[in-house]
């Protein structure tokens, strides 16, 4: 199935503004980066070229050696890549982190000017594969996730317009009518358990048997340990090691990411290498402990205590034991500590730009997220059960540091509702915040 997506509106944006520059497309593996480019090329050029690095390698040798535009395109229409016509054809190098040489000429080739060019590749091969000159002032580069709560929607065929009043409805934070509200609560908790990596949703949206979404699931994650071992080199046991613990340390009432719990003797300085390795895959995303209410967070974080989420929270599910889908389709957001609605939202906040930090001051009055919005320091508390009008750490940081708050938000179960400083969301709100 071929989905609506964001990320066509950032090719386009690029494709108007774009003045000799390649685009390169990042991001984890399998979220559609590919089929992204494909369909904007079938819509928007008449010619299309592209070359896979890694199911045609000879095609590497168009890059050896000679940096000139004219060579390299003379060499790939020679292997029979083409047609090449000036002002209509889109190039399209994928998996260029298996080409470091292609990598290198983007800057010749964009500086040509007679094709556009669109790189893509895993985040893994780019950050760690060697390449003698990056194309600098050449290349703009967007990175692309899984597909979002609200282009799930879309692709469960909930209307734009439909969509839009949601969004507005929020945004003026008027309550969301009852009939509205739980069926935006259903797809939620569909969201929660199918996650948005393109071919999971693809096949749970066509296939009513829901064990070939989570053998879908299972080819993902078993193909994210694969690329540990291709890529981590030394580092590929304690980040396999890392990456399995995800699910269990998010599962904790108390969700920091405990070294210990590895091995006896993990600490950072172990973990180090190992964690920023999952980091740069775009597979996990940490969230900073930070000790004031101050900006920038990043002043006053301590990147020894952090918690950790997947990229996908159907990819979490997934890798828990049991038929915990069932019961959250059913309406039990709650289950494992509700790490699932944590980590729904810490994903959400990351695909719309947002850094990831919680705030835990000497080990008292937690709260879930911190984010800028403008100048202000924005309170997300996520509470997944029925009692989420119970928050004592909230209330105590507002009762001493109000004055630095600009607002607190529960993301909840429940529909809008303002009490006192406090503002009640849905937990769907987290896609249009």
């Amino acid at each position: 199935m071929i989905f609506k997506r964001k990320i066509f509106s950032e090719i386009e944006r690029w494709n108007k503004n774009s003045h000799k520059e390649a685009l390169l497309i990042k991001g984890a593996r399998q979220v559609g980066k590919t089929t992204a480019v494909r369909e904007y090329a079938r819509a928007n050029y008449d010619n299309f070229v592209e070359i896979n690095f890694e199911q045609t390698p000879e095609a590497k040798q168009a890059f050896a050696g000679s940096r000139d535009a004219n060579t390299v395109i003379q060499r790939l229409s020679l292997m029979g890549y083409g047609p090449f016509v000036p002002g209509k054809t889109l190039v399209f190098f994928d998996e260029i982190q298996s080409c470091p040489d292609a990598r290198t000429s983007i800057k010749f080739l964009a500086e040509d000017g007679r094709f556009q060019y669109i790189e893509s590749g895993s985040l893994l091969g780019i950050n760690y594969n060697d390449v003698s000159s990056y194309p600098v002032g050449f290349e703009s580069q967007i990175e692309m996730f899984p597909l979002d709560f609200e282009e799930f929607l879309w692709a469960k065929g909930v209307g734009e317009d439909t969509i839009d009043n949601l969004r507005r409805t929020l945004l003026e934070l008027r309550r969301v009518d009852d009939f509205t509200h739980e069926i935006m609560m259903k797809h939620y908790r569909e969201y929660l358990v199918v996650g948005g990596m393109p071919k999971v949703v693809s096949t749970f949206l066509t296939n009513s048997d829901f064990n070939e979404t989570l053998r879908q699931q299972k080819i993902i994650t078993d193909s994210y340990r694969l690329d540990i071992a291709k890529y981590a080199d030394a580092q590929k046991t304690r980040a396999k090691r890392f990456f399995d613990a995800i699910p269990s340390q998010l599962a904790k009432e108390r969700k920091r990411f405990i070294l210990s719990d590895l091995e006896a003797s993990g600490s950072m300085q172990k973990y180090e290498n190992s964690a920023q390795w999952l980091a740069d895959a775009g597979v996990a995303y940490f969230s900073f402990n930070t000790h004031s209410l101050q900006m920038p967070f990043e002043q006053y974080e301590n990147r020894n205590l952090f918690k950790v989420y997947l990229l996908d929270t159907g990819l979490l599910c997934s890798l828990w034991s049991g038929k915990i889908q069932w019961e959250v389709m059913q309406g039990d957001i709650a289950v494992n500590e509700g790490a699932l609605t944590e980590n729904f939202v810490a994903a959400e906040l990351v695909r719309h730009g947002h850094s990831l930090h919680y705030y835990d001051h000497k080990s008292r009055n937690e709260l879930d997220f911190l984010i800028r919005e403008k100048r202000f320091v924005t309170i997300l508390e996520i509470k997944s059960g029925s009692d989420y009008k119970k928050h004592a750490s909230l209330n105590n940081v507002l009762e001493s540091s109000s004055d630095s708050i600009e607002r607190s938000i529960v993301l909840c179960r429940g529909n809008v509702e303002k009490r006192g400083e406090i503002l009640y969301l849905p937990l769907y709100a987290a896609g249009f915040l």
